[in-house]
């Protein structure tokens, strides 16, 4: 699973300065240029300590940080969500970034939150550039590690206490200390996750939180990554063949140990006082751009419409759907190429029997079906994002889909939080799983609210 607008997870490549350029001088008008810069949410007259400012904080502000994050993703390059990486547990818990608190305490007036967008992203981009140069002050040859090992254990001391002075060892702080060691190893030639797993390996849980580690245990820390190299799966082959990560869904999806619904989650229809989903458009997709927002309000009242009448489940009916989400004159038509996403790290094949196998995917929706209902309607999501039938709109596609499956028994969910800006890895057992857990989460928070 990965968590959409974080920089956790992210590849060397996809936070290095060198290949992600960046203009100081004009970046602080482009952000103000940005659609959610220009829609602040106003804030509630409210002390801080009044719930009522906490739940604004959890839901307006959140999702507004969520829109703008994406935004300047977008605009930017995916290196750009760090910015509110905040120290301690604001933001995203153990960051670097002293400008963003949290988005209660950080969504103030316009002007000065945008203001403080910009500063947050200067501070991140800093520090990116920061550590680039540490990096390269350390030019290593994976090819010469026994000649080398002295300089990768001195490499791997000095970044740990440069990320231990940088977030002050707050809160969840071994977390990015974590992503540096491993973009380190990467940037000399190491493949991330065989870098991902030499790194947990070597700390062992032994980091922890709001506590800086004695320099016995980095001097540890550092031993045991420089006497693990090299690392086998550092040599890319070049001539394997492809991947296609809709194969690999396919056959994972017949093996998932799908949970059961907890008691709580109940049996039948509920209709909560708020739609979540709605509300989550509104104000995420409504900050980014009111004609997507109004485009995906549109496809929800139509799913919802397809949902009361028992239509079945298949491309005819997402594609429906998706001309409203992407505003097409036609209903789009189901794609002719591979598709690539998560920034080209997952791909998707075609054959000629694709969208086949999809619809055959998706009539296991159905009530009928052996699964309970947090299970199928997760595999149904995950259907569609592995399959990935659009050119464009696919995240979208899912999430309304999901929304479908409920909606065909008469559930409205009163909050979709865990639901959207988190994506899954097509071959990651554990991830089908955690989806439905998600949606047991919800479904038993909807119960409980409609009492």
């Amino acid at each position: 699973m990965i968590l959409e607008l974080y920089p956790g997870g992210l590849a060397w490549d996809e936070m290095d300065p060198a290949l992600h350029p960046f203009d100081y001088d004009s970046a602080d008008r482009e952000v103000r240029a940005l659609a959610p810069a220009r829609n602040v949410p106003r804030r509630p007259d409210l002390s801080v300590i009044d719930p009522a400012m906490t739940q604004w904080g959890w839901t307006v502000a959140e999702r507004w940080t969520d829109a703008m994050t994406l935004a300047l993703v977008q605009h930017f390059g995916s290196w750009a969500g760090g910015w509110r990486y905040s120290v301690g547990e604001a933001g995203l818990d153990g960051g670097p970034v002293g400008n963003w608190c949290c988005p209660r305490d950080s969504v103030t007036t316009p002007e000065e939150t945008v203001e403080r967008v910009i500063a947050s992203l200067y501070e991140w981009r800093g520090w990116l550039e920061s550590l680039a140069d540490r990096f390269e002050a350390y030019p290593l040859d994976p090819a010469a590690i026994d000649d080398q090992r002295i300089l990768w254990e001195r490499a791997a001391r000095n970044l740990i206490q440069q990320v231990i002075d940088r977030t002050g060892a707050e809160s969840a702080w071994y977390g990015h200390c974590h992503e540096v060691l491993t973009w380190f190893l990467s940037r000399w030639g190491f493949a991330p996750d065989a870098a991902r797993q030499l790194v947990r390996q070597a700390i062992g849980g032994r980091f922890t939180s709001w506590t800086a580690p004695k320099l016995v245990l980095i001097d540890d820390v550092a031993e045991r990554i420089a006497l693990a190299l090299p690392l086998a799966e550092a040599v890319p082959h070049p001539a394997d063949p492809a991947p296609d990560h809709l194969r690999d869904w396919l056959a994972l999806r017949g093996t998932v140990a799908w949970p059961e619904p907890s008691p709580e989650a109940g049996h039948g229809p509920v209709t909560p006082e708020r739609d979540g989903a709605a509300e989550d458009i509104r104000e995420f997709d409504g900050a980014l751009d009111p004609a997507r927002a109004a485009g995906l309000l549109a496809a929800l009242d139509r799913l919802r419409a397809d949902a009361a009448r028992g239509a079945a489940l298949d491309f005819d009916l997402l594609s429906g759907w998706q001309q409203h989400v992407l505003g097409t004159p036609q209903p789009p038509p189901f794609r002719t190429l591979p598709a690539f996403a998560k920034e080209g790290r997952e791909r998707y094949g075609i054959a000629p029997d694709t969208r086949t196998r999809l619809d055959s995917c998706l009539a296991e929706s159905a009530a009928d079906s052996d699964l309970p209902l947090t299970a199928r309607a997760a595999r149904a999501y995950l259907d569609v994002c592995y399959f990935h039938p659009f050119d464009d709109g696919n995240a979208r596609a899912a999430f309304l889909t999901l929304l479908f499956v409920l909606a065909r028994e008469g559930i409205t969910l009163d909050g979709v939080s865990l639901l959207r800006r988190v994506s899954f890895q097509a071959d990651h057992p554990d991830d089908p799983p955690t989806l439905a857990r998600y949606i047991d989460v919800h479904l038993r928070e909807t119960r409980r609210s409609a009492g």
